[in-house]
């Protein structure tokens, strides 16, 4: 095996031993020597059966597996650090602990890569299957692109990279902003962007690489990566919470501002308010008040700044969350893409 691998899969596991084999499964990377796979496990209680689990994958994969146990619970951020420490490959790739590689996949980013080490992060294509078994496409231009340094492109690729499984950063890069101003956002990752993609080229990689499995029978056990209080918080998606998870675009938008001295926050707000229909659909299912209530905290967040964020509330008011969501997808089915808006 090779001294250095060229890709860490980075893991954050709590509580999942199931999804979590089922990711394990799917790394189908066909150079076993290129690819290492890190767990950082954050004291869950499941703990015993996650190493077990662990265990048993070890020794029946070509793969190096590294398994470290945190000895209290760090949070989603924390640990997004601890597993880049524990890395040694020359990229990571973040991975959910419920989500999967696309069969093939991991082969062609890789292959990406190879040819493109002049990059400092990429932003890849995945998939949604959600609980009615429709698939969700994300594919952001239909086409790869790259992006010059700087400010627009933090903007531009803002919102496109939160969701964490395939997220792809170069190791050495990030190495120097591994600070803990951001704990309790769970966005950690999207601060390493904005300090890389100032700086350094990026891409869109326009193949599906990874999938998020929103069927209800997978997630009866799905908790927060965050610790509230000594106690572990259940993934409820609270008003409260959601909230909250908005203020730390902004919290790390201004920071990125004051320190470089330029103009994201606006771009960023104008880019999430285009696209705000998942974050108000979620809340439309717990009656108009609460919805409403939701709108109105988000309005004085200043997510409401173009005509597509009303209309996704007046249609979510009219027709509901069911009808809605089908109309998304069948949208994005024949445009073969995400919509530019």
């Amino acid at each position: 095996m090779t001294s250095k691998p060229f890709i860490s899969i980075c893991i954050p596991s709590y509580d999942r031993p199931q999804t979590l084999m089922r990711l394990l499964n799917s790394v189908d990377a066909s150079n076993f020597d290129e690819v290492e796979i890190i767990i950082c496990e954050d004291f869950s209680p499941k703990r015993k059966e996650i190493k077990e689990e662990v265990e048993k994958f070890r020794k029946e994969t070509k793969y190096k597996v590294v398994y470290k146990e945190n000895e209290e619970n760090f949070g989603y951020d924390k640990n997004l650090r601890e597993l880049i420490k524990n890395a040694t490959g020359v990229w990571i790739v973040f991975m959910g602990d419920d989500d999967v590689f696309i069969k093939g996949g991991l082969d062609k980013f890789v292959g990406f890569l190879k040819r493109h080490n002049e990059l400092g992060y990429i932003l890849r294509a995945h998939d949604t299957i959600h609980e009615d078994c429709s698939i969700e496409k994300f594919r952001y231009y239909g086409k790869t692109r790259f992006f010059e340094p700087g400010p627009d492109t933090f903007a531009e690729l803002f919102r496109k990279s939160v969701f964490i499984s395939g997220f792809t950063i170069k190791r050495e890069l990030v190495l120097p902003y591994l600070v803990d101003d951001f704990d309790g956002t769970a966005l950690f990752q999207i601060y390493l962007l904005g300090e890389v993609v100032l700086k350094h080229n990026s891409a869109y990689f326009d193949e599906i690489l990874t999938r998020e499995i929103a069927k209800r029978e997978y997630r009866k056990d799905e908790q927060y990566f965050k610790k509230e209080q000594g106690k572990f918080v259940p993934r409820q998606i609270t008003l409260d919470v959601s909230v909250s998870f908005l203020s730390g675009f902004k919290k790390i938008t201004e920071f990125i501002d004051k320190k470089y001295n330029v103009q994201t926050t606006v771009a960023m707000e104008r880019d999430m308010s285009k696209y705000f229909y998942p974050s108000l659909s979620v809340h439309r299912d717990k009656g108009l008040k609460t919805f409403f209530e939701y709108v109105k905290r988000v309005n004085k967040l200043r997510f409401n700044t173009t005509i597509y964020y009303y209309l996704y509330v007046i249609l979510l008011v009219i027709f509901g969350r069911r009808i809605c969501d089908k109309g998304i997808v069948a949208i994005k089915s024949v445009l073969g893409k995400t919509p530019r808006l």
